[in-house]
């Protein structure tokens, strides 16, 4: 007598253990990039003399040009090769990013480092995204994607919190970056041992799909970037928004230094933004799932674009912490958001495509702010190129509220309820 195999389903309470599984492994590719968050600049500046802002960013464009790269190739690969494969590439690229960050001789070899950490991010974090989409089905698609993200920026959080304080009593090499090894021992590990591949679950999806009995984009990458009007408003808002984050990366540290502020101080404010983005998700992408998406995406921007006005008019603890709450909450009500507007308009059959184009293009924002923060403030000063951020952000959410509309599908319901054997 044989046992049938477990019935396939979709939604998040029906794959709560596999879902469970890849929160906890994206948590762990979030606290990659936290190692980095409070104290590279200032790392770049104090240990390797590094004087002209642009320089000190080039680390934040290395990352952002791989890591934008990797998103796109993602998409594709999570198709044709599987979301697992995809996840575990990605760690395995991770595997030398601590060490070198430990003992590089040269900023240069920081700057290369950040080539491998941007081409892991890319590869690890859309594979869990993806899998998380195909998981839990179009009923609850924002909440999915506001777990997914609040993992990952928390653990950014604690990692950038973790750091500054062993940095201010251990110094700035090699101990806040023993973190990171852990980090990839434990990511790699649970990769391995037991994330399962979820293309029959988009497969299950598609069957259902109404998006599915609508005729494919020729080229997926164009109707992402420019024609469809949706898509394309979710990518620009995607790039300036991470824009602005890679502003904040990189000048916020050191304009919190040169406000006198202690290197434990530093950790903490850098651990606040993405702390509260992080939480937030977790009642944004929800809401998002109730009330629509466009509202929460351009008022999110504009909430970002009030946060880094605020940061530049104080010099105090207090007031840059409630600027970063400001920013952090602005993004929370962006972040899953956005993701959650691409999986409502594409069929499961090309949305890794899609998904990989969006975070393409919102990845090039971070060589876009880190390019103008630092041509900006070589010019002026710290402050004007955070300015100049907040007015694309401001701008970026106008497009939105112009250009998007909803794109919540309310008539997906059970449609996609059918069990299927595997």
């Amino acid at each position: 007598m044989t046992t049938s195999p477990p019935a396939l389903r979709l939604g998040i309470r029906e794959n709560r253990y596999q879902f469970a599984l890849l929160v906890v492994i994206n948590g762990f590719v979030g606290g990659m990039v936290g190692l980095e968050r409070s104290i590279l600049p200032v790392l770049a500046e104090q240990e390797f003399h590094v004087a002209a802002q642009t320089a000190v960013l080039g680390f934040i464009i290395a990352f952002g040009l791989a890591k934008a790269f990797a998103n796109y190739l993602a998409g594709r690969l999570s198709d044709a090769w599987g979301r697992r494969n995809v996840l575990i590439a990605g760690w395995v690229l991770a595997a030398p990013v601590p060490f070198v960050l430990m003992w590089a001789p040269s900023w240069g070899w920081v700057i290369a480092v950040n080539v491998l950490l941007g081409l892991s991010q890319g590869l690890s974090w859309s594979a869990a995204v993806i899998m998380k989409i195909d998981l839990a089905g179009p009923k609850h698609r924002g909440l999915a994607m506001g777990i997914n993200e609040c993992a990952g920026y928390v653990m950014v959080a604690l990692a950038a919190l973790a750091t500054g304080y062993i940095a201010q009593v251990y110094g700035l090499r090699p101990a806040p970056f023993y973190l990171g090894a852990g980090f990839v021992v434990l990511g790699l590990t649970l990769s391995l041992g037991w994330a399962r591949d979820t293309r029959a679950h988009a497969a299950l999806e598609s069957a259902h799909s109404e998006q599915e009995r609508m005729p494919a984009p020729k080229s997926p990458f164009w109707h992402t970037t420019l024609k469809h009007p949706a898509l394309s408003a979710a990518t620009q808002a995607g790039l300036v928004n991470n824009l602005n984050d890679g502003v904040a990366w990189g000048l916020l540290p050191l304009l919190f230094v040169a406000s006198g502020l202690e290197l434990s101080a530093v950790g903490v404010l850098a651990a606040i933004y993405p702390a509260v983005w992080g939480l937030g998700q977790l009642l944004t992408g929800g809401l998002s799932d109730r009330y629509g998406r466009r509202g929460l995406i351009a008022w999110g921007m504009a909430v970002q674009a009030v946060g880094l006005v605020a940061v530049t008019q104080t010099a105090s603890f207090g007031g840059f912490a409630l600027a970063m709450v400001l920013l952090g909450a602005g993004t929370a009500m962006v972040y899953p958001t956005l993701l959650a507007a691409i999986g409502d308009v594409t069929a499961p059959s090309w949305r890794a495509s899609a998904v990989g184009t969006y975070r393409l293009w919102r990845d090039l924002g971070y060589v876009v702010g880190a390019l103008l923060a630092g041509t900006l403030a070589d010019r002026y000063d710290l402050r004007t190129p955070i300015l100049a951020a907040a007015a694309l952000t401001l701008a970026s959410g106008v497009v939105v509220a112009v250009r998007m509309g909803d794109t919540r599908r309310a008539h997906v319901d059970a449609t996609v309820e059918p069990a299927v054997a595997t």
